[in-house]
């Protein structure tokens, strides 16, 4: 993994838009930190072993540049996720594990203003969860956190449109632009300039 992403934070590093490393392994985290990633999103929420040591221990020794986390919530492993996930209440169930672990945090000394939380499209969930996540999506930002959306492409959009992973471009923006509305303040995205297109207009009519 660090072959993989190093040379690639280190040609981007000077690019004058913040990098954000994706990963779950402190040690990753770690050495992306100290190349100069200005974000690390964690799939585990900062659950695995010496994870949050690590972000501690980054911003001791860089107390002017502290990063931004994004923790998501993941149901399972990836391994079995996706092996009938269960929920007695999907957005409730998704929002206390948010709060605990941005909490859990907090606790740690780490600011509230660095926290951003993602409720994990795909991750854990049936088609129905995710669609009621999408429609109930305001409901996130009650948390008080920003709330980044990350349904570009997925399997999802797939069972509804019946389109394949490259065919899903108009079915990614069309999500993209509903959790803007409904008060996401990050998209995760594939299709870039198509995505900003919408959601100029989107924002056009809001303002």
């Amino acid at each position: 993994e660090l072959d993989r992403v190093l040379p690639v934070i280190e040609a981007l590093k000077d690019c004058g838009v913040a990098l954000s490393i994706d990963t779950y392994k402190a040690e990753t985290m770690r050495q992306a930190l100290a190349a100069g990633v200005d974000c690390v999103n964690d799939i585990w929420a900062l659950r695995q072993g010496g994870a949050v040591e690590v972000i501690i221990e980054s911003d001791n020794l860089n107390p002017d540049k502290q990063c931004g986390i994004v923790l998501m919530h993941m149901q399972r492993d990836p391994q079995t996720m996706q092996f009938d996930p269960e929920y007695q209440d999907v957005i409730t169930e998704v929002k206390v594990f948010l709060q605990e672990r941005a909490s859990l945090l907090e606790n740690q000394g780490i600011s509230k203003n660095r926290i951003a939380i993602d409720p994990g499209f795909g991750f854990g969930k049936s088609l129905e969860h995710n669609l009621k996540m999408l429609a109930d999506f305001d409901q996130f930002s009650e948390l008080g956190y920003p709330v980044l959306a990350g349904i570009s492409r997925k399997s999802m959009l797939g069972k509804v449109t019946g389109k394949d992973t490259n065919e899903r471009v108009a079915a990614s923006i069309a999500p993209a632009v509903m959790a803007a509305d409904r008060g996401a303040k990050i998209v995760r995205v594939h299709d870039v300039a198509e995505t900003v297109d919408a959601l100029k207009l989107w924002e056009a009519i809001n303002t």
